[in-house]
């Protein structure tokens, strides 16, 4: 039996005029609120975590990432059972050429849709095993015995020029007119330990707070909404949403 205690955030901010992130804990969805909730999971069990950034400068950023979160939540509790780790990597790209096809289709459609995308980042538990999800520049932090580790890497112009300075630019999404989208899918069960504590967050959070301060929180057990509160402290230039988990 696994436990893990889950809060989650997603705030506006103190800029933008709505919010494009969307945050997924199992099946309830957290946009401008905060949720808690505790799971117990066995091997039969499948469980999926995961925050999406609508991208901004686009039409409609927030279905965007609405659109990916559902579809994904429908996909995930539909699969088969008994998929072996490779089937499930097999399964999540086959899902994100779908959902490409999904809302690029909808801005063929309707003008106001045309050039929407979304970030995603999520964990999912599929029997037994522990999946890592990235597509985008949203993150999975990982808190451990006092170090705090980014487990994702960034898809974005700053990172593949070796900046340390994020810049915003994103070199991979779900739509957004893009040609080549890719999932990184990493299997880390067997690197999960008691005591462990996950953070998934948007940029909107690790814009506003170094890696410093998302250590400080962390480390005296702060939740999603503390963790979004502070970066909308910080100048909130972003929509902020997170969502931690302790194992």
């Amino acid at each position: 039996m696994i436990t893990i205690h889950m809060t989650a955030a997603s705030k506006v901010g103190c800029v933008r005029s709505q919010n494009e992130d969307m945050v997924l804990l199992g099946s309830h969805f957290v946009r401008n609120d905060a949720f808690s909730t505790r799971v117990d999971l066995t091997n039969s069990d499948r469980y999926i975590m995961a925050v999406a950034d609508g991208m901004g400068g686009h039409n409609r950023g927030d279905v965007a990432s609405s659109d990916a979160l559902h579809n994904l939540e429908f996909y995930f509790h539909d699969l088969p059972t008994g998929l072996s780790p490779e089937s499930i990597k097999d399964k999540f790209e086959d899902w994100l050429v779908s959902i490409n096809n999904i809302i690029d289709s909808k801005g063929r459609s309707d003008e106001q849709y045309k050039g929407m995308g979304t970030t995603l980042v999520g964990l999912a538990f599929y029997e037994g095993q522990f999946y890592t999800l990235n597509c985008g520049d949203s993150r999975l932090y990982r808190f451990r015995d006092g170090d705090l580790t980014q487990l994702t890497s960034d898809h974005s112009l700053s990172n593949m020029l070796g900046s340390s300075q994020h810049s915003n630019v994103i070199t991979n999404c779900i739509g957004g007119g893009a040609t080549s989208s890719f999932i990184d899918i990493v299997n880390i069960t067997d690197d999960i330990k008691e005591g462990d504590v996950y953070m998934l967050c948007s940029d909107g959070l690790t814009d506003m707070l170094p890696d410093s301060i998302i250590y400080t929180l962390l480390a005296e057990g702060s939740d999603a909404n503390t963790l979004c509160d502070a970066a909308v402290a910080a100048g909130g230039l972003d929509n902020v949403s997170c969502c931690v988990l302790q194992f």
